[in-house]
């Protein structure tokens, strides 16, 4: 049985009680003389186990524990109590389908948002970017906030993907922007300043006198991924690409396609760049 699954009885009945005030303690009073209770309580302990450190399940089994049904005036069967801070604040008696069990639970638990940003927290402080990232585009698409935002653009930092995180913390309304908002407006800018090499500088200006140069146009690409700039990198590569997709002897195309590669099907610029990149070919 997992850790947050209990069966309660007079003995631990008081311990249950005293941990809803941490975290929901779902109370299923049960019978194995009324079969309908079986499709509860499987639903109960799918929810538990999805949710270990965010709930609590005590099964009641009333054929052996009458005196807490009794104490917690239970008319029928099966019966589920929400306790919260001790008491009862939610609830259903009577036969239930599992999805109406997972819709009453769901007002006690944390949103998708939020697990996804509990996962990626720790991963975030062991500099762990790269699976944080994963998990932190899931949050922010299920739910677009402060939290969301400011965690992703970590993380993104922590990879040096300057662009995106820079329009993420463009998103941060005024009441997010906290000391950690700073912080990392801070780093965004430190970043950007380390990326504006010297080899950069001089491609750009050898660029502007010669522009037609298709080498030079892939070695600026090759240069601004090495910075991170990756968005910039694609930008200059596709203008050429749109227009002759054989450019630098297939060189422009091939290094397009490795930076794209290089930046992953999760990566919404590479994606954007690789739907546009198929367009020409279709």
């Amino acid at each position: 049985m997992s850790d947050n699954i209990f069966n309660a009885n007079a003995q631990n009945i008081q311990q249950l009680v005293e941990a809803s005030k941490s975290r929901p303690v779902v109370m299923n009073f049960h019978s194995a003389q009324v079969p309908e209770c079986a499709e509860i309580t499987n639903a109960l302990q799918a929810q538990a186990q999805i949710y270990p450190t965010h709930l609590v399940l005590a099964n009641v089994d009333c054929d052996t524990q009458m005196e807490l049904a009794q104490y917690f005036r239970i008319q029928g069967l099966p019966t589920v109590l929400v306790l919260s801070n001790g008491q009862p604040v939610d609830g259903f008696a009577g036969p239930q389908p599992a999805i109406a069990v997972e819709t009453m639970l769901a007002k006690h638990l944390p949103a998708e948002w939020q697990l996804k940003l509990e996962q990626a927290l720790p991963l975030l402080d062991a500099g762990e970017f790269d699976q944080a990232v994963l998990l932190l585009r899931e949050a922010l698409a299920a739910e677009q906030n402060g939290a969301t935002l400011l965690s992703l653009a970590q993380a993104l930092l922590g990879l040096k993907k300057t662009e995106e995180a820079e329009t993420l913390l463009a998103l941060v309304k005024l009441e997010d922007q906290d000391s950690r908002y700073t912080g990392l407006m801070s780093q965004l800018s430190l970043l950007k300043e380390s990326a504006d090499t010297p080899e950069i500088r001089n491609l750009q200006q050898q660029l502007a006198a010669e522009p037609d140069n298709h080498s030079l146009i892939v070695e600026l690409g090759k240069a601004l991924h090495q910075a991170g700039r990756n968005e910039e990198a694609l930008a200059q590569l596709f203008d050429v690409l749109r227009m002759r997709l054989d450019a630098a002897d297939g060189d422009m195309r091939k290094t397009f396609l490795d930076i794209v590669n290089a930046l992953g099907s999760a990566d919404p610029v590479a994606s954007s760049y690789r739907r546009k990149f198929y367009g020409l070919l279709y």
